[in-house]
């Protein structure tokens, strides 16, 4: 492990101790108050530059007037609560799963959830791939976020009771889980 990515195989077992994983989460956090924190460590990591860099060009388009909204301190709190529930979401839903979970996508998400409500009428830029082509088009934020979304939600439905939701993949859960918690707690910031 080198600055939270994975290297080498996929066996590399480097990542248990701090990412959440939904088997072990069930069964440990009672009796071992660390495997609270792995929601938090798991976070930081990330499972390539692709990833990372994925979740980095949502934060950089959308976290920005999520931010101005709630201000520094609070949207910190923000996201990393976002990022506790998608966890605890993905946990729920896929309860015996024994793949290390890792990434802020599902805090990412939250984001996502925030911002729509905050601005469903602005625009974003969207390539949209056909064949060869990879034509830009301006959507309504509710438009491009709604369709992550419902694909996010579609995924995970279509993963429930399948081998890959079991041994790896996506958290699909985490993403809808992170979102519904990014919509919730926006209400909930805004007020204080």
């Amino acid at each position: 492990m080198f600055l939270g990515f994975r290297y080498g195989g996929g066996d590399d077992l480097s990542l248990y101790p701090v990412a959440v994983v939904p088997c072990r989460f069930l069964m440990r956090w009672t009796q071992d108050a660390g495997e609270l924190l792995t929601p938090f460590s798991a976070l930081f990591l990330h499972a390539g530059w692709l990833h990372l860099l994925g979740n980095m060009l949502y934060l950089h388009i959308f976290g920005g007037n999520v931010e101005d909204v709630l201000g520094r301190g609070r949207f910190l709190l923000f996201f990393l609560v976002a990022g506790f529930v998608s966890f605890l979401v993905q946990i729920v839903l896929v309860p015996h799963a024994m793949v290390p979970n890792i990434g802020a996508s599902g805090a990412v998400a939250g984001v996502l959830g925030a911002y729509v409500f905050l601005y469903p009428r602005s625009r974003v830029i969207a390539v949209i791939p056909l064949l060869f082509f990879f034509p830009m088009v301006e959507l309504p934020a509710w438009v491009f976020i709604g369709g992550w979304f419902l694909w996010q939600f579609l995924s995970g439905a279509a993963s429930l009771g399948t081998a890959s939701a079991l041994s790896g993949g996506t958290a699909w859960w985490a993403h809808v889980g992170g979102f519904v918690a990014g919509v919730l707690l926006l209400r909930i910031c805004k007020k204080s």
